[in-house]
């Protein structure tokens, strides 16, 4: 049975029944043609695109009309285990492409299926009765991308099949969000001096990486958004925590922590993507969402009084050079790209199509 939250008042909407189609779109937040993306890709029709743009705007910087694929969600074996996803040709990745002998693996983590606070029960527990595609309480359970479509009880993932039934390592059911800071400045000689790429003449960004301890991968320093908290303050507290090692300070400390962080915070940013994120721990059942935000040190004078340190789950954190030879976690090389576009700073030695293909 196939059950879509809002669909009565949704079926009032000029061209809904189009709409529905963008339920089954496949997005990759890696640039096109981008190192990061992996190897399989299912492109979204031109007109799909268009209507999905139309009634679900994602509010994010973006140069130009993007197509996005999925495919770190498409990767075997599923991180921090053995399990290995049934394959999804590129062609049936989409849900409106029928597929009768689809069977994919069921597989949650045994440290989800603990109870910890941040995950749901199992879906057939009694009492547990989730309002998807509305706020649940504390839980946020509404999609960044719009209403999802929820099927014998289960949250769809709105971007296509993943081989993989379950929540996998994620603690919700449906959308499970995230925050991601991305704190930049201009890198600069001794002098002070901004430091311009030899090639392409324009300014090097840099930003603050951690290197994360369960995969190895360099990273955006973010999480997850705590029941019922702000997403301004779910940036905040993950920087803090994970490129300060604010958990590990004395109260003076996170008190002159506080006061520069707060500086930095303050400063003019905005907001690089809000929506899906093509996730290795993706499943059909659950995936991650998450708002990336830019906060730039302009002077980089701020960022000099809080001196780096990694914690809570980051091993190395660094500043690091941007461009386009970057390989970052998830989506996050995207992410950064994107900044690179709002600041104009360097990205690539290859100029490529002015506008993305």
């Amino acid at each position: 049975m196939l059950l879509l939250a809002g669909a009565l008042r949704a079926w009032t909407v000029p061209g809904f029944a189009r709409a529905v189609a963008v339920f089954s779109f496949t997005v990759a937040l890696s640039a096109p043609g981008g190192r990061c993306v992996l190897r399989r890709r299912f492109p979204l029709s031109n007109s799909s695109a268009d209507c999905w743009s139309c009634l679900h705007p994602v509010k994010m910087f973006n140069s130009c009309d993007v197509k996005f694929y999925h495919s770190k969600a498409l990767t075997s074996p599923y991180p921090g285990s053995h399990v290995e996803r049934s394959q999804v040709p590129e062609d049936k990745v989409g849900w409106l492409t029928e597929w009768k002998d689809y069977n994919p693996v069921e597989y949650t983590a045994n440290s989800v299926l603990a109870g910890p606070s941040w995950a749901d029960p199992r879906i057939n527990d009694k009492g547990f009765s989730p309002k998807f595609n509305e706020r649940d309480g504390e839980v946020e359970r509404k999609s960044l991308n719009g209403l999802y479509v929820v099927e014998n009880g289960r949250p769809r993932n709105p971007v296509g099949r993943t081989g993989l039934t379950g929540r996998g390592l994620l603690g919700r059911w449906g959308p499970n969000h995230a925050a991601d800071p991305v704190v930049t400045r201009w890198k600069r000689d001794g002098s002070g001096n901004k430091i311009a790429h030899p090639v392409t003449g324009k300014n090097i960004l840099q930003f603050v990486a951690i290197k994360r301890r369960d995969c190895g991968e360099w990273a955006i320093p973010g999480g997850m958004v705590d029941p019922g908290e702000k997403i301004s303050a779910t940036l905040k507290r993950e920087f803090e925590e994970e490129a300060l090692n604010s958990l590990q300070k004395s109260p003076e400390e996170k008190a002159e922590l506080e006061k520069q962080l707060h500086k930095l915070f303050s400063q003019e940013h905005f907001v690089v993507y809000r929506g899906y994120v093509d996730d290795p721990r993706n499943t059909d059942n659950a995936w991650m969402e998450t708002e990336a935000v830019n906060y730039h040190d302009e002077t980089g004078e701020t960022m000099d009084n809080l001196p780096l340190e990694a914690g809570d789950d980051a091993g190395v954190v660094k500043w690091i050079d941007i461009s386009e030879k970057l390989k970052l976690y998830a989506s996050h090389s995207y992410f950064i790209k994107l900044v690179t576009e709002k600041r104009g700073a360097h990205w690539s030695e290859d100029p490529g199509p002015a506008c993305c293909e």
